[in-house]
């Protein structure tokens, strides 16, 4: 199938054609057509096989009958919400890119950064706005923005809306937009808590999932290192001396795992750039630039920060935290290994991730091979110790009494600091 088997018109096609796209992706094919028939949609996807343009282009095409060239007499047509800031700004990158031979504009508006620049840009009018939920309702409340012209929302990747606790920003924003409207809602994962949550925004709507014959889980080849907490630091920093090449992205779990092992790679001399969400957007999008221009070959990310950042070329994903959810170990090692190339994924797990282990080789439908062959080495199979196991009861209660204390200790909170 080609692009123009899916009646898309000329202004479009052109616009994709000088894009180098010649056959619409499985999730293209079969989304596009319902769109365009103005059905509402659920559509699941890996990351990384153009959900994106399976709503823009459609949406572009149902406005394009109608569109207006004064830009003062725009109102906003579609709305597209995102959960970060990143995937906003490229989401409105392709929409720019697909609508260059119309007269349809877009803007994205999301936070961290001034308000007043955006609020310019509405007040000139547009077609299409992209958002991230909380600066759309800022901006809804200042009654900059006004939505009762919205004839298609667009919900991307909701199950990481969900997660990230705006089921309630989304639930406002859907109230404030027309009761008869076109509703389509993304998701790279589809657990039951998005269905039920889709099912009451969504009129008896098509769903479409897309599931990969070859998961990008086994494209990627897969390493599994059991190493105790505490040495986890040295056996990063082991492999990135004498192992691990390329361009390098690191999974920590939280923003100060994140800065912390920026500042021990820094002072062990690699060039390491970080994403978290308590970083500005500027921050955020110098520290991606320099990524991607290769003037950094390292960069350490939260989940959150980093879900929906295309990044190409990329050799290497470091699981330092083991995740608690199968699907984000997938989501992240499918970050590597695209388009044929090769790809590697590290993971570190301590005695205490071991059950998310389980978890994952169950979604992959695989076993993780082991490698034992490393200075830090903790043997798969060994157990948390129970220390006071053969003692006395009275020295059961005392050793338990000083454990707890111990936790507390200045030299606990010290060893524990040097962990990260």
């Amino acid at each position: 199938m080609h692009f123009s088997d899916l009646d898309l018109n000329k202004p479009l096609l052109k616009a994709i054609f000088e894009k180098n796209y010649e056959t619409p992706t499985e999730i293209q094919q079969k989304t596009i057509p319902l769109v365009l028939a103005k059905k509402d949609v659920i559509a699941s996807a890996q990351t990384g096989t153009g959900k994106t343009a399976a709503f823009a282009l459609p949406i572009l095409q149902l406005l394009f009958h109608q569109q207006n060239a004064n830009k003062k007499q725009k109102n906003i047509r579609a709305l597209i919400v995102s959960p970060t800031r990143e995937l906003a700004q490229q989401i409105n990158d392709e929409f720019t890119d697909y609508s260059k031979y119309t007269n349809l504009n877009s803007t994205v508006v999301y936070g961290g950064v001034s308000i007043d620049p955006q609020k310019k840009v509405i007040k000139k009018g547009v077609d299409i706005l992209i958002a991230t939920p909380g600066r759309l309702l800022d901006l809804c409340k200042q009654e900059i923005i006004d939505l009762s012209s919205i004839e298609i929302l667009v919900l991307d990747e909701a199950d990481l809306m969900l997660d990230m606790g705006f089921i309630d920003d989304i639930k406002k924003i859907h109230s404030l937009c027309p009761a008869e409207k076109q509703v389509l809602l993304f998701s790279a994962t589809m657990p039951s808590k998005v269905v039920h949550f889709a099912k009451s925004l969504l009129t008896n709507p098509e769903i479409v999932e897309i599931i990969s014959k070859k998961s990008e889980a086994t494209k990627v080849k897969q390493l599994l290192y059991y190493v105790p907490k505490p040495n986890k630091i040295e056996l990063c920093l082991q492999l990135l001396r004498n192992t691990i090449k390329g361009n390098i992205l690191i999974f920590r779990r939280t923003r100060k795992g994140v800065d912390n092992l920026e500042q021990t790679l820094l002072k062990n001399g690699f060039k390491v750039e970080t994403l978290h969400g308590e970083k500005s957007q500027n921050l955020r999008q110098n520290a991606l630039n320099k990524f991607k221009n290769n003037e950094v070959n390292i960069l350490i990310a939260t989940d959150v920060a980093s879900r929906g950042i295309d990044i190409e070329d990329l050799d290497v994903v470091i699981n330092f935290d083991i995740p608690n959810v199968s699907e984000t170990y997938v989501h992240r090692i499918g970050r590597t290994g695209r388009a044929g190339k090769k790809g590697t994924s590290y993971s570190f797990c301590s005695i205490d991730e071991k059950k998310y282990i389980a978890d994952i080789q169950k979604t992959i439908k695989k076993a993780i091979p082991i490698v034992e062959d490393h200075p830090f080495a903790l043997k798969p199979k060994v157990k948390t110790k129970d220390k006071t196991k053969g003692k006395g009861k009275d020295h059961k209660k005392k050793n338990s009494t000083n454990t707890k204390k111990g936790r507390k200790s200045a030299a606990s909170k010290k060893n524990k600091k040097r962990w990260y």
